[in-house]
């Protein structure tokens, strides 16, 4: 069990505050972070909290996972390494009307 939890399902207005306040629940909570789009500055609707211990980790997945967070039901379990994605390129290079 890894101590870093990933939390989906979260009310856009969320912040990194609301977040760490809401698990400390659980136990000690080392980070919380709501990702943010690039783009708009908005939230994504998820986030990462990282709590002090395995045990501490467990109990909030179990304290949070399926329940009502702001309205909207929260998806809370261990975080997975980020899979590698083939890079989007927005350069063009598309079948887009070029010159022949």
């Amino acid at each position: 069990m890894a101590k870093k939890l990933y939390v989906g399902g979260l009310p856009y207005a969320t912040t990194d505050a609301e977040l760490r306040d809401a698990f400390s629940k659980a136990g000690a909570v080392e980070s919380a972070v709501i990702i943010m789009d690039k783009m708009s500055g908005r939230s994504k609707g998820f986030g990462f909290v990282e709590m002090s211990s395995d045990e501490e980790a467990q109990s909030a997945i179990e304290m949070f996972n399926g329940k009502d967070f702001g309205g909207r039901t929260l998806t809370v379990n261990e975080a997975r390494p980020m899979e590698e994605r083939p890079r989007r390129d927005f350069r063009g290079g598309g079948n887009g009307g070029g010159r022949w």
